[in-house]
């Protein structure tokens, strides 16, 4: 069982049923990321050359036929610049460079399929609401997300590609917030998983039934 196949409970997250305020029985303290703004930027670019490296299989024999192009691990910020706007001082220019980490498939000359893994830069230059200073600090988190079903070879380990790329931009603080409660959760038993690969030969009698009287 899990929260997700056990009969519902008061405790359990998920849809609510019925009244949502029966069984509140506290205000509860929790310490979370407050997410103070947000913002979503997608963008397409073309001919992007990308140059992999940590090519697996090694020396693969060239040309290389472009497959595909996914994310391959968390953005990273640099360049981070705050900059708060004069005429509406609780809101900045923000300007930094999101590195998304990708991994390249190719097939070789020979048809074996083959991985590299590279980066792209994408600039940013935004407007975001950022609070007031304070003893706990506010912080800025990329998540980036890319794909790019196109592309082609141009020499060596180098490709140029068709990419569309999703970031969102997320100003955040570490809080204490007091929110109503239902109290803790209750875990129900996990239910084991099984595919019952014996049933078929659990249901074979364990000898075979003699056939009497039978000659060739």
């Amino acid at each position: 069982m899990s929260f997700y196949t056990c009969n519902r409970t008061g405790t359990c997250p998920g849809a609510m049923t019925g009244n949502p305020l029966n069984g509140l029985c506290e205000k509860a303290c929790i310490l979370v990321d407050k997410v103070l703004d947000a913002a979503l930027r997608q963008i397409q670019e073309s001919n992007v050359q990308v140059t992999l490296a940590n090519l697996t299989p090694p020396a693969p024999t060239t040309p290389l036929t472009f497959v595909s192009a996914t994310t391959n691990g968390d953005t990273t910020i640099s360049n981070l610049v705050v900059e708060r706007l004069v005429d509406k001082p609780n809101f900045a220019r923000v300007s930094f460079d999101a590195t998304i980490p990708i991994i390249v498939t190719y097939t070789d000359a020979n048809g074996i399929t083959g991985t590299g893994t590279t980066n792209i830069v994408i600039p940013n230059d935004i407007v975001l609401f950022i609070p007031q200073p304070s003893l706990v600090p506010y912080r800025i988190e990329v998540f980036g997300a890319m794909s790019s079903p196109i592309g082609t070879y141009v020499s060596g380990s180098t490709f140029s590609i068709t990419t569309c790329i999703t970031l969102i931009v997320r100003v955040l603080v570490l809080s204490e917030i007091c929110v109503p409660s239902y109290g803790y959760c209750s875990p129900p038993p996990a239910q084991e998983f099984t595919q019952e690969l014996c049933s078929a030969t659990f249901d074979l009698p364990l000898f075979p039934t003699a056939i009497q009287n039978q000659r060739l």
